[in-house]
């Protein structure tokens, strides 16, 4: 496993050091919008065979370095394996996502949870991170996930994806420890298995708060932060030789965002509804800040694309610490080719906010 990087944009900016231009990379990089993806899951039989597989895990993980000049490779899983690992029965159905069968819903039901042995259950993970890396050879850095423990927890209690939110939310007001029982055994689980992407070869990892916009600011603190907080300060932060940086992302959460940066991570990960350079303002030298393109604006004809990837640069200015992504993952209709032209338009014309790494 090669520990030299040819390309270490993406770790420089996410620790705000110089760089030559702004790193890019997409969430959901690896996915539907991609012809190639859509053959290997055809091949694999499903999504859950495909991300069980190593091999088939690392080939899709490698589809789009393929071709777009992107600056990181994103580990191909799904953010609720550890739910699965816990024995809840992950399933998916067509056109109406996850969905578990059984839930968690009362205080015997929390107790009652296992917490996985992540070498041996979520094996297939780390099994995929060590393949990527190797296949990866250096040519860009491995970006490691998981869902956050808020995120996790609403699958979980709700027993799949949730318009309102209602069971887990009113478990929030009416029975609020049982609901922090729960979180922090997620929470140990979750820092168990980031470490462990860490040892097999991630070098930067992002934690992914999929739904904690959805909650008061009290309930923010409480349920979503104070736990993802609790994972940063257990997570490995050096390894082979240099510091492995931590992404925070919170879908919704822009009004938060200063109280997300003293959790002492690297990063922010910023949805499309804040203007980057006001968050800049905000949060200071604190952390670097990843975003925030609208995916809808992939839509859009490549010479739109290229504009609204020049109004992002420009609002967040001159220096470091400036990660390209969209505001949320990549929409599966989206033309590969539009995807094209933002990561080119990135490539192109950040070099006027750097002086070089």
């Amino acid at each position: 496993m090669s520990t030299e990087l040819q390309n270490d944009r993406l770790l420089k900016a996410l620790l705000r050091e110089p760089v030559d231009r702004t790193p890019v990379w997409m969430m959901r990089q690896a996915g539907r919008y991609l012809p190639e993806y859509r053959a290997t899951r055809e091949r694999a039989g499903s999504f859950v065979k495909l991300m069980r597989n190593p091999e088939m895990a690392c080939e899709v993980t490698l589809q789009p370095l393929e071709r777009f000049p992107l600056d990181a490779a994103i580990l191909f899983s799904d953010i609720l394996t550890i739910p699965d690992a816990m024995g809840l029965g992950l399933y998916f159905v067509q056109g109406e996502g996850p969905k578990f069968e059984r839930t968690v819903r009362s205080a015997a039901e929390v107790d009652a949870l296992p917490q996985p042995d992540v070498g041996t259950e979520l094996s297939y993970v780390t099994d995929a991170v060590s393949t990527i890396r190797k296949a990866l050879d250096g040519r860009v850095p491995l970006i490691g996930f998981s869902g956050s423990p808020w995120t996790l927890a609403t699958y979980m209690v709700e027993g799949s994806s949730s318009k309102d939110f209602g069971t887990i939310k009113g478990m929030a007001w009416d029975a609020p420890e049982v609901l922090d029982r729960l979180l922090d055994k997620l929470a140990v689980c979750i820092t168990d298995y980031l470490n462990a992407q860490i040892r097999a070869g991630a070098q930067a990892v992002q934690i992914f708060d999929t739904w904690g916009g959805v909650l008061s600011p009290a309930h923010y603190r409480r349920f979503s932060l104070g736990p993802m907080a609790r994972i940063v300060e257990g997570l490995i932060r050096e390894h082979e030789g240099r510091r492995v940086p931590v992404i925070l992302f919170t879908k919704g959460g822009g009004q938060w965002l200063e109280a997300m940066a003293e959790t002492g991570c690297d990063a922010l990960g910023l949805d499309w509804t804040v203007n980057i350079g006001e968050a800049r303002k905000r949060v200071g030298d604190k952390v670097a800040l990843q975003g925030n393109l609208d995916p809808s604006a992939l839509n859009a004809s490549p010479a739109r694309i290229r504009e609204a990837v020049a109004e992002i640069l420009a609002d967040f200015g001159h220096g470091e610490g400036h990660v390209f992504n969209l505001g949320h993952g990549i929409t599966p209709k989206i033309p590969p080719e539009h995807a094209g032209a933002m990561i080119d338009a990135v490539v192109r014309l950040s070099p006027q906010y750097h002086h070089g790494g």
